[in-house]
């Protein structure tokens, strides 16, 4: 991939999700924003259009494409709409990239499949309710009985979790303690509807209202022990590089979202008129569109280096946290500017600024904090830990 250019391939692909996203998306997220609701018939299109499977082989159902095509889907949906490119972002980086990148044959022949064609979803089990960027502390214990794990904890804010296709849940547990001491950290594959596995509330969120996030509670909760995903105790390192990976997606995202403000203000400063001009006349909002473009373009460039990077399998980790946090910021900012462009419109559900705004926050925050990134490049760096 040239880090600048796109090949036919992921043009085509592009164009095609851009479409699907204005034609069959756009006209009706709003409702089910409004109401809460999860798009069910939405998010089967997608699976029909092979947009689970981007990433994954064919040999279990999958494109046979990369993980940069999964974020130009994810831009060009966030530009209308950030809950439907959620749902997709966690469905095949932490859903299904965990069983594909560190499970056994058994599993991915088991669960791929149906994840790839978008008929069922999965969900990775991370954050709890007193430990979110701190997930070494990790509180939900595992141990092994009579050749079954039996798992006992709370996760919080999981997204995919509770909707009618989840088909499984990969959570971290504490299963011992490491050679010199601390928490030797696992992961293991919890089908949905297992005994002892209970989900819990449905949050209501100030954002992304039309995904699905729920709290989950392991009480007693036993699965075979074949169902340990990777090698035992490696749990916590697994996750940090699919949270690396993920961050590029949640970049790409945060740049559909951040690009959508500049779409939707440009369309309103040409319409909307004030004092006997449209309001795109006037330098003020001319300036400040020109900026929101800026941003967005600086932090599309900052996500396809990251993801130029992590295919040509050099080291990636500073310039994902670098994506994240610059195309986070963007996002945010946009959408604040872009609600002003808009004025007392912008304070509308109605219009699709007010939704931007209310899921720009959560960018800042989900897959690793502001903090978090600013953190891991100093680190990078060479700066003390």
């Amino acid at each position: 991939m040239n880090r600048h250019e796109l090949s036919t391939e992921h043009a085509d692909l592009r164009a095609a999700v851009e479409e699907f996203a204005r034609t069959e998306v756009a006209p009706v997220i709003g409702d089910f924003y409004e109401r809460g609701a999860f798009p069910y018939g939405i998010v089967a299109k997608m699976g029909r259009m092979g947009l689970f499977g981007l990433p994954f082989p064919e040999e279990y159902g999958g494109m046979g494409g990369d993980y940069f095509a999964l974020c130009l889907a994810l831009e060009e949906l966030a530009r209308v709409d950030s809950s439907v490119a959620i749902t997709l972002e966690a469905g095949v980086s932490l859903g299904a990239m965990p069983i594909h990148r560190f499970g056994s044959r058994e599993q991915k022949e088991a669960y791929l499949p149906a994840l790839c064609r978008g008929e069922a979803l999965g969900a990775f089990g991370l954050t709890e309710p007193d430990g979110g960027s701190d997930a070494g502390a990790t509180k939900t214990t595992a141990h092994v009985a009579e050749g079954q794990w039996v798992i006992n904890g709370t996760k919080a804010f999981i997204t995919n979790s509770g909707t009618d296709i989840t088909s499984l849940v990969t959570v971290t547990a504490v299963t011992g303690e490491r050679e010199g001491g601390g928490p030797e950290i696992s992961a293991i594959l919890v089908p949905a509807g297992t005994p002892g596995f209970t989900v819990g509330q449905h949050y209501s969120k100030v954002g992304w209202n039309a995904s699905d996030t729920n709290e989950l509670v392991f009480d007693g909760c036993r699965v075979p022990e074949a169902n340990l995903v990777g090698e035992r105790g490696r749990g916590y390192a697994q996750f940090l590089r699919i949270l690396d990976e993920g961050r590029i997606a949640i970049a790409a995202l945060s740049v559909g979202l951040a690009q959508g403000c500049v779409d939707e203000s440009v369309r309103y400063a040409r319409e909307r008129r004030a004092f006997g001009h449209s309001i795109g006349a006037y330098q003020a909002i001319q300036f400040k569109i020109a900026d929101m473009e800026s941003r967005a373009h600086t932090a599309r460039l900052a996500y396809y280096d990251a993801a130029s990077r992590m295919l040509a399998g050099e080291p990636f980790k500073r310039q994902a946290a670098i994506a994240k946090l610059v195309a986070s910021n963007a996002a945010m900012d946009n959408a604040r500017e872009a609600t002003q462009v808009f004025g007392g419109y912008g304070f509308m559900n109605d219009f699709p600024v007010g939704r931007f705004y209310r899921d720009a926050k959560i960018l800042e925050i989900g897959e690793g904090t502001s903090e978090v990134q600013r953190m891991l490049i100093a680190r990078d760096l060479g700066l003390p830990a």
